[in-house]
């Protein structure tokens, strides 16, 4: 009885962390999504033939009237927010699947912490090569 206790225990476990990898998957996607329309919002200010000073803006659930320059710091600072957030979930998801791997014993990710080459390596790689920049 306490060997099926621990095994169910186990599953869970196992079960918890898969459903925490794909609830961060899922809030990924919707980051994305508004990270997309910020992105399109802010082109359509830029490329605005608006001769208006103001524009109508929907902030949460109310619609406010705001000027341009405002509407586009307002936007510009929460796609900074959203690529801060995006960051952080990719980072923290690395870490649970290795932990989910290291739960079902498998081996870890191979090249899931990998970080590109800095500008001075990748001129260091490019003088022992031969090659010019």
């Amino acid at each position: 009885m306490n060997n099926e206790n621990t095994t169910m225990e186990y599953l869970f476990q196992v079960e918890r962390q898969a459903e925490k990898i794909l609830l961060s998957k899922s809030e990924m996607v919707a980051l994305d999504k508004s990270r997309n329309s910020n992105r399109m919002a802010i082109r359509a200010l830029t490329n605005s033939k608006n001769t208006e000073d103001k524009i109508w803006m929907a902030v949460g659930l109310s619609l406010v009237k705001v000027s341009v320059e405002k509407a586009k710091n307002m936007l510009q600072a929460d796609q900074v927010t959203l690529n801060n957030r995006m960051n952080i979930l990719r980072s923290n998801i690395k870490v649970d699947v290795n932990k989910l791997n290291d739960m079902e014993y498998k081996e870890p990710v191979k090249g899931l912490f990998l970080n590109p080459l800095t500008r001075k390596e990748m001129q260091a790689m490019n003088q022992v090569l031969g090659t010019a920049d």
